[in-house]
C-alpha cells in the first residue's frame, strides 16, 4: 500500500512514472536462463561450491555484454546445429547465424577471463 502511495505521489507530482530500479535495467537475463548456465557450466567444471561461484561469474559477465536476446538466439543456433537433416542446415554457415555465435563466443571468452 504504501508504494502504491509512493508511485501515485510521484506521478502526481512529477507527472511520470518512476523509472526502474537500476538493476532490473541492466539484468534482463530471467533467472532460469541463468540457473540453466550455471548448472551447464557446472556440470563441465565440477560441482562444487568454487564452481558454482565461477559459473555464476560467468553468466553475470555474459549477460554485461550480451543482451538476453541475442543469448538466446545464439543457443538455439548451437542446439541446431546439433541436430541432422535439412532443418538444421540453415543453421551452419550462414553468415548471420555465424555471428551470432562468435558475439556468444566473444562474451564467454571475456566471462573466462574474468572468472576462471
Amino acid at each position: 500500500m504504501m508504494m502504491r502511495a509512493a508511485f501515485l505521489a510521484c506521478y502526481l507530482v512529477v507527472g511520470t512514472v518512476p523509472p526502474p530500479a537500476h538493476a532490473q535495467a541492466v539484468n534482463d537475463y530471467p533467472t532460469e536462463a541463468r540457473v540453466e548456465y550455471a548448472l551447464a557450466c557446472m556440470a563441465v567444471n565440477g560441482e562444487s561450491p568454487d564452481s558454482l561461484r565461477r559459473c555464476s561469474c560467468a553468466i553475470d559477465a555474459i549477460a554485461d555484454v550480451l543482451p538476453h536476446d541475442a543469448y538466446v538466439q545464439a543457443e538455439t543456433v548451437l542446439r541446431m546445429r546439433q541436430t541432422t537433416g535439412e532443418r538444421s542446415a540453415m543453421f551452419r554457415g550462414s553468415p548471420v547465424m555465424e555471428a551470432l555465435v562468435a558475439e556468444l563466443r566473444r562474451a564467454e571468452a571475456e566471462a573466462e577471463i574474468l572468472c576462471f
